[in-house]
Formats: C-alpha cells, structure tokens, sequence
C-alpha cells in the first residue's frame, strides 16, 4: 500500500513556510505523494450543492491557494514526493493552457506528476471564470481529456472537436512521462466509472465520509462495474491504478447513518484493518487528511500515522 496526504490550500499552514515543513517532513516520513485541490474563487452567493457533506453545504473557508502554481511551487521543494491534482477541475481553464502548464509541472519535477481531474460542482464557479457549459460539463472534459492527449503525445497535434479546434500546432517540450502522466479521474458515479474506462490510468474516489461512505460492499460494487465497463472498453482492469480519498470533511460527524464507525476511524487495530480490507479490494494508495490549524498538529499526526499505523499495516 501507498499512502498520500492533502497538503493545505488554505488556513494558517498554508504560507510558504508551512508548506515547505511539511513537504519535507512528508519526505522525510517516506509519504509517496500530496494531493492539492482545485479551487479559484468563491462566489459569494452559492447555490449549488457541495456533495461530500451531508447538507450540502461547503465546509472550507473562502480564500484558496492556485492548484497549478501551488503544485509548482511544491515541486521545486520536493525530490521524490509525487504530485497529485486531486482533482482538477477540467472546464476552469482553457485546455491548451492547461496541458501546457502541466506538461511543464512533469518537465520540471522529472516526472513526478499525476494529473487527477473532475467535472466539478460549484455552477456560480463555472460561471465567474466564463465557462457557461455547467449542464454538459462532463462532455466538455471528455473534450479536455482527448485534446491533453493529443498535445503531449503527437508532433505536430492538431483537433477538430465539438467545443474546441486548432490547426496544426507545435507543442514542446512534451511531458517526460511516456507517453503522458497519469491520468486519475475523481468520483464514483456511472459517468465518472465510465470515465475512468474510457480515458484514465486510474480511478481516484472519495470515500470514508458521512455523505459518501464508500463501505466495502459499496465500493467492492463500484470496482466490479468499473471492471465491467473497462473490458467494455477493450483494456484490462487490472492496469488501473485505484487510489482512495479518506477525508472526514463533516468534522463533527464521525459516524455513517446505519454504521456504528466510518472506516479510517477509531482505534489504531481497527485502522490497520480497514487498511487490510481496502487493500484486499483493490486500492493501491489511501490519502489522509492530516491537516489541522496549527503547524506542529499537522506534523505529529503524520509522524503518528507513519509510527503507529503503517507499521502495523499490511
């Protein structure tokens, strides 16, 4: 098993400093790689409905660091940590700019980064960045996903698609991973699962939250779709990288209704198990949430994880 954190996008540890201290404890710890969200701005008045908390409502602050720039910034103060967009908006920016600005991030890192992206949620968002294609998000970033092929791996590449065209163009350097980095897609519902099939090197899903739980027999369900959907597609399963999100954004609930404990809660033995029980399923890589308002909290709980959980895992 591998194992990930979220790194702070914002709050008090999100100043160069702080960003810096735990990248190198993470490092240090042997953590093999941070997840950075994606977020631009916040319109003040939201009506869209948040789906990882019960209520719907959105559970972070308003301000947010750049996930590109921030990604950049943490790569020249890493060696080996991998570089998760987790997940990227797909329609936020335009795609050649995107493709750019990640083939650069992979150039730069010697190859470090994982490109995770989503359809998103936030309509008012979409919105203010001039994107008035909420409703058909999910082809718009199907469009994204073939024109980020096409411009990090063919020489000269060119696209005649439904939202977006361009002739014949140059595009160097080319990312360093071959053919592309890999491609995760974040969710779990039918289209993201046939997403993931069509498009992706890996599927990249929260779970273990009051609103999405994800539970072992739910997720072993989802696995056994995503695998038929995949052989659909005509590529095996078992070349998919699965890496599960174990956040609690619901701060104030620890239980799921009908359970008595969400899993990757409680006591140590019953972490470690959860561990196990994922493993056995099918996930390759679990991100934990070690954030927290004060610095010193945030590093002692990583140290924590790596001495008493991980020694113990399988």
């Amino acid at each position: 098993m591998r194992y990930g954190f979220y790194l702070p996008t914002r709050g008090p540890t999100s100043d160069a400093d702080s960003l810096v201290k735990i990248v190198e404890e993470a490092e240090r710890l042997d953590f093999d790689s941070t997840v950075i969200a994606d977020h631009v701005v916040f319109p003040v008045q939201i009506e869209s409905s948040y789906p990882y908390t019960v209520g719907g409502n959105f559970p972070g602050g308003w301000e947010t660091l750049e996930q590109l720039s921030l990604i950049a910034f943490i790569a020249g103060k890493t060696r080996d940590l991998r570089l998760i967009t987790s997940v990227m908006i797909l329609p936020h920016r335009n795609p050649v700019v995107t493709a750019k600005m990640l083939a650069t991030i992979d150039v730069l890192s010697k190859g470090r980064l994982t490109v995770g992206v989503g359809v998103g949620w936030l309509r008012e968002e979409f919105e203010t960045l001039g994107c008035f294609e909420f409703d058909r998000r999910g082809a718009l970033s199907d469009e994204y996903l073939k024109i980020f092929k096409i411009l990090w791996s063919q020489e000269p590449a060119s696209f005649d698609g439904e939202f977006y065209r361009f002739d014949a163009l140059h595009f160097l350097p080319k990312p360093v991973q071959i053919p592309y980095p890999p491609i995760w897609i974040g969710g779990h519902s039918r289209p993201a699962l046939r997403r993931v099939a069509r498009f992706a090197d890996g599927w990249h899903p929260v779970g273990a939250n009051p609103a999405v739980p994800l539970q072992p027999n739910q997720f072993a369900q989802s696995c056994d779709e995503l695998r038929r959907l995949t052989e659909l597609e005509g590529r095996r399963y078992e070349d998919l990288t699965i890496c599960f999100k174990a956040p609690l954004y619901d701060k104030e609930t620890t239980t799921v209704s009908g359970i008595d404990r969400r899993p990757f809660s409680g006591s140590t033995s019953q972490v470690v198990d959860d561990i196990g029980t994922y493993g056995d399923l099918g996930v390759h890589e679990l991100i934990f949430d070690f954030r927290s308002d004060a610095l010193n909290e945030t590093l002692e709980r990583m140290a924590q994880f790596r001495e008493e959980i991980c020694s113990q895992a399988p």
